[in-house]
C-alpha cells in the first residue's frame, strides 16, 4: 500500500554531510519533495520532506534515519487549527493546496483541518482573519535553535 507522510528531519552537527534524503530514494524507493530546508556544512540542520512510497519499505526508511542519528517528528503536529477561534469563513480554505482544510458539507459552511493532509505550507497562516490556526512551539523552537 503505498502512503504519503510529511515528516521533519533534524540533523546534528555532526551528519550534516551523509547522503541521508538520497538513500531514502535508492535504498528504500522512496519519493520526496523538499516542502523547506535549512543545512548549513558542519552545523545542525532541518528538512522537511513529503514522502511517497510502501508502507514496508517506509518502516524501514525510518528506522534507518533514526539509526543514523536524525531526529524525525511528523509534520502533522505543526500546525494548530483553533476551532473555537475560527469564524467559519473559509479563506483559508481556496488556499490550502493539500486540502487539509476544507469545508465538507456547503449547508453549514463548516471547516475541517485534516492533520493527515497537512504539508505544513504555513500558507493558511495568513489567508486566516482570525488567527484560528497557528504554528507548533515546538517546531518553532527546533527551527530557532539552528544557527
Amino acid at each position: 500500500m503505498t502512503i504519503t507522510k510529511t515528516k521533519v528531519l533534524t540533523f546534528e552537527e555532526h551528519i550534516w554531510q551523509k547522503p541521508i534524503v538520497c538513500t531514502l530514494a535508492k535504498q528504500f524507493d522512496l519519493d520526496f519533495s523538499i516542502l523547506k530546508a535549512k543545512v548549513l556544512p558542519r552545523r545542525a540542520g532541518l528538512v522537511v520532506l513529503e514522502l511517497i512510497g510502501e508502507q514496508a519499505e517506509f518502516d524501514k526508511a525510518l528506522t534507518y534515519l533514526r539509526e543514523q542519528g536524525v531526529g524525525v517528528q511528523s509534520m502533522e503536529q505543526e500546525i494548530y487549527y483553533h476551532e473555537e477561534l475560527c469564524t467559519q469563513c473559509g479563506a483559508c480554505v481556496g488556499f490550502c493546496p493539500s486540502e487539509a482544510l476544507t469545508i465538507e458539507d456547503r449547508s453549514d459552511m463548516k471547516v475541517i483541518f485534516i492533520a493527515d493532509r497537512c504539508i505544513g505550507c504555513e500558507v493558511c497562516l495568513t489567508a486566516c482573519p482570525a488567527r484560528a490556526l497557528t504554528v507548533s512551539p515546538e517546531l518553532r523552537s527546533f527551527e530557532a535553535n539552528i544557527r
